[in-house]
């Protein structure tokens, strides 16, 4: 435990520091963190036999990172058909040695990073040259949106185990995430509701709406947990990585934000950046 606290600590820092920072620093930590995710994905997958296509699915998501550091969507969209078509290509070039099962877990797993950690950079960049005023004073439009987003996950994730642990009886999921109760799950509705609200008095935006991207965000970090604990009990392993001590690997921390950075993403520009 003491490990575990120790690491978020010193995790939570380096995250303020990055995202403050934001440019070219914050962009290039998005794209390591999905290219640790792809490989712990893919070594997941190996546990199953299933070996996927690690060079052509890594320079996707470089190039899927490109696209939202250039912030172009038609690139966005030639690289993702071009990938998807060479991994599929892959298992008739291999055929005998990469299957099609093969390619189609490849196809998900770099659209399931890449897309994402691609919102996580276009999120950070969002309204520039808008910036918000807080009692800390002055924070660009998208690193306020990326603490929105950061703060909202990890609250459903805290909410969750905190009153799950207190008062939970109810399974929420028995057969796919044992520990997570239906009690912890209204607990983190309520409280992710609560602290992106909150969030909102902080840096001026209407508070219904952000109240109501709260309860989004719970549900949301809640599927995308759940979507790799079904990924980990398929493939059967306990965690992604240990890469993160007392925490696991990056899939681990950044299952839950691989729904809610999208979700806030498209949340700022057709509902805060139309008002």
């Amino acid at each position: 435990m003491l490990t575990r606290i120790i690491t978020g600590v010193v995790g939570i820092a380096l995250a303020a520091f990055i995202i403050q920072t934001g440019g070219a620093l914050f962009s290039a930590f998005a794209l390591v963190l999905s290219l640790v995710a792809w490989l712990e994905y893919v070594r997941a997958f190996a546990h199953k036999g299933i070996r996927g296509a690690f060079v052509l699915g890594a320079l996707g998501l470089v190039l899927l990172w490109g696209c939202a550091w250039l912030g172009n969507a038609e690139e966005t969209m030639a690289v993702t058909t071009g990938i998807v078509l060479l991994i599929l290509l892959e298992s008739v070039l291999l055929h005998g040695r990469f299957s099609f099962e093969d390619a189609a877990v490849s196809v998900a797993g770099v659209l399931y990073f890449g897309y994402p950690f691609a919102h996580m950079v276009l999120l950070r960049f969002a309204g520039e040259g808008q910036t918000l005023m807080t009692p800390l004073g002055a924070f660009d439009f998208g690193c306020a949106m990326i603490w929105v987003m950061f703060i909202g996950t990890w609250a459903s994730d805290t909410f969750a185990y905190f009153v799950g642990s207190a008062i939970g009886s109810h399974k929420l999921c028995p057969t796919i995430s044992p520990n997570k109760t239906v009690e912890g799950f209204l607990g983190s509705l309520v409280g992710t509701t609560a602290s992106v609200a909150g969030l909102g008095v902080f840096f001026g935006l209407p508070v219904l709406e952000m109240a109501g991207l709260g309860l989004a965000l719970s549900v949301l970090a809640t599927l995308g947990d759940l979507v790799e604990s079904v990924a980990k009990r398929y493939t059967g392993i306990k965690d992604s990585g240990n890469i993160i001590p007392g925490h696991g690997g990056v899939w681990d921390r950044f299952d839950s934000v691989l729904f809610t950075a999208p979700a806030v993403y498209y949340f700022a520009v057709l509902v805060l950046m139309n008002d």
